[in-house]
């Protein structure tokens, strides 16, 4: 992939305006993107520059197995980079690349010293701890195995479809709520009708509305992770009527497990779904004047 297409798709992940939109590929967040999506905001290129976020994606794909995002968050760690110095970490992900077979991650060991430090957080994937734990029925890791499948081809982390499943109905095929919403992504009548789905207590045509849904979410709300998780619970209209996640104790607090579940702010999504709310400026000056 060439590399300014690289940096389109890093403007496009994170909502900047000013670089050609292009759509992204229907597939899973790839650890080769994550990086140079990380790479592009490390220095700067392209994009504005902010080591932090550039760090957290670069945890990301590092967890995913690329071997040039453990190399690059080490060598923030190492040399204090946006990033407080922390010898311990630097060796944590240099170790991970030098058993990949990097030659320059296991120089690095030699300033750095060994691995000891535990492994930070964002390289733990909560929801995949939570949806399948040691002793799952074998009714739950089917569902499990279905979303892992059925996400990749709506273009959605199968992460993120879990932490919805998980926060939904955990797991249950035949939830059914006060409000009507039912299955496995508590589908309310009018979503199902509105993303086809004729029986929403069949596991897979659930996940599909669900998951079809989430993605029209992604792509309103421009991949804001929690403004389309608060767009799942309580409407996309309720999140444009105030601005922003709506004042609602239910709604706020879903995000907030939300977000717990799969900690990233930003979700890569298709523009040609549809046009994105036309109150997004207004929902990202309220952030930063807060």
């Amino acid at each position: 992939m060439p590399y300014p297409r690289l940096l389109r798709l890093a403007a496009l992940f994170l909502g900047v305006g000013s670089l050609p939109v292009l759509a992204v590929e229907p597939a899973a967040p790839d650890a080769k993107l994550l990086t140079a999506q990380a790479t592009a905001l490390e220095h700067g290129e392209g994009v504005p520059r902010d080591t932090e976020k550039a760090a957290a994606l670069y945890c990301e794909a590092a967890r995913l197995g690329d071997a040039g995002a453990q190399f690059n968050l080490g060598w923030m760690y190492a040399n204090g980079r946006g990033l407080s110095r922390d010898d311990a970490l630097a060796a944590f992900f240099f170790g991970l690349a030098a058993k990949q077979g990097m030659d320059q991650a296991k120089n690095m060991l030699r300033f750095v010293g060994e691995a000891v430090a535990a492994p930070p957080e964002c390289m733990k994937d909560k929801a995949e701890e939570i949806s399948a734990p040691e002793g799952a029925s074998p009714e739950r890791k089917q569902v499990v195995e279905m979303i892992r499948k059925l996400a990749p081809e709506y273009a959605i982390s199968p992460s993120l479809a879990l932490a919805v499943v998980t926060v939904e109905s955990n797991f249950q095929a035949s939830a059914r709520s006060g409000k009507n919403a039912q299955g496995l992504m508590q589908l309310i009548p009018e979503t199902a009708e509105r993303f086809k789905v004729r029986n929403a207590f069949d596991p897979v045509q659930n996940l599909r509305g669900g998951l079809a849904y989430l993605r029209w979410l992604l792509a309103y709300f421009q991949g804001d992770v929690a403004l389309a998780a608060a767009g799942y619970n309580a409407g996309e209209g309720a999140v444009d009527k105030y601005q922003g996640i709506p004042p609602y104790q239910e709604t706020r607090a879903y995000v907030q497990r939300i977000l717990e579940l799969f900690p990233k702010r930003e979700h890569p999504f298709d523009p040609l779904i549809t046009d994105p709310s036309p109150h997004l400026p207004r929902i990202r000056a309220k952030r930063l004047q807060g």
